[in-house]
């Protein structure tokens, strides 16, 4: 799953118009190029990893006791990261946006709890399948959020993509059930979460939305989770602490990512972290690849590739 970013992720494109490199500055950022996505696609591997533990621990246990002891330690990471910068925690936190900021953070622990929820009832591989539209959903909403003028291929797309997401969730097959609407909804969720984070990126540095992420998340978590707290067995401690070492570990390598190389370059090898849960989810939680799940997860990353990439031809153009 996707977890908070730093600055605009793999579903967002940079605030970038209008800045002039120089030809020194470009062979930089050409030369750095293949590092960063090396970076994204092991950040995408160690986000498998990552959600495959919440698979199983949320089985274990309540998930929103697991989100909460997963965002208490992306808190904890975000102070020690503020208290190593200049300015320190005040500087962290000093936002020109503050209600949007919070509104991001309770977005992304609630988008955090669906999905845990629909790792537990539709396993890793059929929520992934149906997660994997949100840059669609981005797309699809940037228009009246953000102003962004969306043209007919890209709405295309969108109904292409969505129609990949009814292949995958058969509701005509009399099978279909209310909880095949949970990885929409965090998909949804998700995506309002990158166009928020598009929004406050135009006042704010990258480094007050990551600590906004992890603060506004772990108070919103307890608040909801604290009825949820329950012994946790001994055996199963090196797994929880391995997920919250996994998330603090994957934001880290994220950061170093997007250092290297702008956010929208680095989009079609985020996909990568689907191939690495249908791994997980056959190899080691029995999970089945069902052929309507493969055709439809296959269509919905097409569309989100195909829009990726007239964003991209756009922004040249402008």
């Amino acid at each position: 799953m996707p977890n908070p970013a730093p600055a605009p992720g793999p579903l967002s494109s940079p605030a970038t118009a209008g800045v002039v490199s120089s030809p020194a500055s470009s062979d930089a950022a050409r030369d750095k190029q293949p590092r960063a996505i090396l970076l994204m696609c092991l950040v995408a591997f160690v986000f498998a990893v990552q959600d495959g533990l919440s698979r199983h621990l949320g089985a274990a246990y309540s998930p929103m006791f697991v989100v909460m002891l997963r965002y208490w330690f992306m808190a904890a990471f975000v102070i020690i990261l503020a208290l190593r910068k200049p300015g320190g925690l005040r500087a962290a936190a000093r936002s020109k946006r503050p209600v949007l900021q919070i509104l991001r953070g309770v977005l992304l622990i609630t988008e955090t709890l669906l999905i845990v929820t629909a790792f537990v009832r539709l396993g890793l591989i059929n929520t992934h399948a149906v997660f994997a539209c949100s840059p669609l959903i981005v797309v699809a909403l940037s228009g009246r959020l953000l102003g962004e003028k969306i043209g007919w291929r890209r709405w295309v797309a969108v109904g292409v993509g969505f129609i990949g997401i009814l292949i995958v969730l058969k509701p005509t097959s009399g099978v279909f059930a209310a909880d095949s609407l949970i990885p929409f909804l965090a998909a949804a969720m998700f995506g309002i979460y990158s166009l928020l984070t598009r929004m406050v990126s135009l006042e704010d540095p990258s480094g007050v939305s990551f600590f906004w992420t992890g603060i506004a998340g772990a108070v919103t978590s307890t608040a909801i989770g604290i009825a949820w707290i329950e012994p946790i067995h001994l055996y199963d401690v090196p797994l929880l602490l391995a997920l919250c070492a996994l998330g603090a570990l994957s934001h880290f390598l994220l950061i170093k990512a997007y250092e290297m190389a702008e956010a929208s370059s680095l989009q079609p090898f985020a996909y990568t972290q689907l191939v690495w849960v249908s791994f997980i989810g056959v190899l080691l939680l029995g999970e089945t690849l069902a052929p309507n799940v493969a055709v439809g997860a296959t269509i919905v990353v097409g569309a989100g590739l195909f829009t990726w990439w007239r964003t991209l031809q756009k922004s040249r153009q402008g």
